[in-house]
């Protein structure tokens, strides 16, 4: 057992953030937040509401939200009700066990197939070449396309986990991505204009278009990203 509202201040004291700075990165208004390090959980709306807020603020200060959210089920939720969602979480299991042979049965008959063409594709090339007569031989070769390295944005959780928030355009435009980028997490989005917000800069490695991007600062950042360069972004972007 551990303290919620001790252990997130202290969290957010280490990273040096204010309220303000915590309210924009998770878009939880600074009320709310303040309430959840206070563990004055009756100020918040529902207790659907505290778990998210929980969740998502523990994620952002770069510790374990369903640890939180584990905590407070221990310690607010009455027993009857843990002990009911946790068969409920457990009865889908036969289904996900049937999804996962059905999807190795679909990878064997792709292998298969595979196996079969390129048996196809020798006979074929061994025809060609021990049966046809001097006019086969003038045929050209047909070379295979050079793979170029694949465009866009690449995001990856380098050295530790960070909060991340990405958007379409602006900081209004349409939700791309939002939660915490765990350690050895990649991800990739395509060339265009993007709004990005990152908790932990320090701990993320970016590419755009192949070519590496360094972010650095050890408090949030809002970024936007163009189809050909990255720059701080600015109140109106």
């Amino acid at each position: 057992m551990f303290e919620l509202g001790s252990s997130l201040r202290e969290a957010r004291l280490r990273r040096d953030l204010d309220f303000p700075a915590a309210e924009q990165a998770t878009k939880i208004r600074a009320k709310y937040l303040r309430a959840l390090e206070e563990e004055s959980f009756d100020s918040l709306p529902a207790e659907t509401y505290v778990k998210g807020f929980l969740r998502a603020y523990a994620d952002y200060l770069g510790l374990d939200g369903q640890l939180y959210v584990d905590e407070y089920n221990s310690r607010y939720t009455p027993a009857d009700e843990v002990l009911e969602r946790r068969v409920r979480t457990r009865q889908p299991r036969a289904p996900k066990e049937r999804t996962r042979r059905t999807r190795r049965l679909e990878t064997n008959v792709v292998m298969v197939a595979l196996v079969g063409i390129g048996v196809l594709t020798t006979l074929v090339f061994m025809a060609w070449k021990f049966g046809g007569g001097e006019g086969d031989a003038s045929l050209p070769l047909q070379r295979s396309p050079v793979a170029r390295p694949a465009g866009g944005l690449v995001i990856r959780a380098a050295t530790g986990n960070s909060w991340l928030v990405v958007r379409r355009g602006s900081e209004t435009g349409k939700l791309l991505y939002q939660g915490t980028l765990e350690k050895g997490q990649t991800l990739r989005f395509p060339s265009g204009r993007v709004w990005l917000n990152i908790g932990s800069p320090e701990l993320v490695a970016m590419r755009l278009n192949g070519r590496p991007v360094v972010v650095g600062g050890a408090r949030p950042r809002s970024l936007i990203v163009t189809a050909d360069d990255i720059y701080p972004a600015g109140p109106d972007s």
